[in-house]
């Protein structure tokens, strides 16, 4: 028997954060003032609902933060040259500035894009201020492409070709098929996914506009933040689906390893890369692991 996803409560707070760049994003805030606050950052097609089940779970008892990032959602799109790893650090350092107190700390989560996120600004003043903690999930800071197994092919030249092609292709996705939602299982969600939630998922990449969805591909191809792995100093967490085919366990590993302060390095089994939405309870659990070890100490302490 699987869970039904979580129906999201109405959010407390409905309002924008602009970018260095005059970007306007788009951000929810759920659950009491005053409680341990967390951060939510999604991934590259998806959306603020992405954390349906993390929101209704944790906005019983936390501040729960969430945005579009840009192109996403609610959030404007921008140009091609609007799409790149400083501009993800540049939202989340507006996102932390807006929606929390000068001195208020949170535990940030991201997903695939998201983590990249939190990676991309581990160096930044507005991180470094706000972040008590952080949770990867199903994530990469380099190589993107080359480990992805999207392509049912040995690693090599032509298998990374072929998934530069998939993955930045530049044709409109239309309305949801049962071929789509097959190919979409294939490519980003584990073999035993629930029904409800592979459509979920499979409905919000439908929605993001072509012009994101291609624009940050072209990031994504690109992108190196092994770097900024050793500048994300905060306590860390790691979670990865074992069936992750868009960021297989390699990724996980090697994040791990660089980390300064690596807490944890989950492996979930038969999970692929939306494991927020295919493993809720496990990543919220983390979440909350990451609170009550790090948050509430450090609000305690302050």
């Amino acid at each position: 028997m699987t869970t039904p996803i979580a129906q999201i409560p109405d959010p407390v707070r409905v309002f924008e954060a602009v970018s260095a760049d005059g970007s306007r994003l788009h951000v929810e805030a759920y659950g009491p003032d005053g409680a341990p606050a967390v951060v939510l950052a999604h991934g590259w097609t998806c959306n603020t609902a992405f954390w349906a089940d993390q929101i209704a779970d944790l906005a019983a008892d936390h501040r729960v933060v969430v945005y579009d990032q840009r192109g996403h959602g609610v959030s404007p799109a921008g140009t091609p040259e609007d799409y790149c790893a400083e501009a993800l650090a540049d939202d989340l350092e507006a996102v932390l500035d807006t929606a929390l107190e000068p001195d208020q700390r949170a535990v940030l989560a991201g997903h695939s894009m998201g983590g990249m996120t939190l990676m991309a600004a581990s160096g930044r003043p507005a991180f470094r201020a706000h972040a008590a903690a952080a949770l990867l999930c199903s994530t990469g800071a380099s190589r993107l492409v080359a480990d992805a197994r999207v392509v049912p092919l040995r690693a090599g030249r032509l298998r990374t070709g072929l998934t530069r092609r998939v993955l930045g292709a530049r044709a409109p996705l239309g309305p949801v098929t049962p071929l789509s939602v097959r190919l979409l299982h294939y490519g980003t969600m584990g073999p035993g996914a629930a029904k409800d939630r592979v459509r979920r998922c499979v409905e919000m990449v439908h929605a993001c506009p072509r012009g994101a969805r291609t624009g940050w591909s072209r990031v994504l191809d690109t992108l190196d933040l092994e770097l900024s792995v050793r500048e994300l100093t905060v306590p860390t967490a790691v979670v990865c689906g074992d069936a992750d085919r868009l960021t297989p366990p390699v990724h996980a590993r090697r994040i791990a390893d660089a980390l300064p302060d690596c807490v944890d390095l989950t492996v979930l089994p038969g999970v692929g890369h939306m494991s927020p939405v295919e493993a809720p309870e496990a990543v919220t659990a983390a979440i909350r692991a990451l609170t009550a070890a790090h948050l509430e100490r450090t609000e305690e302490v302050a």
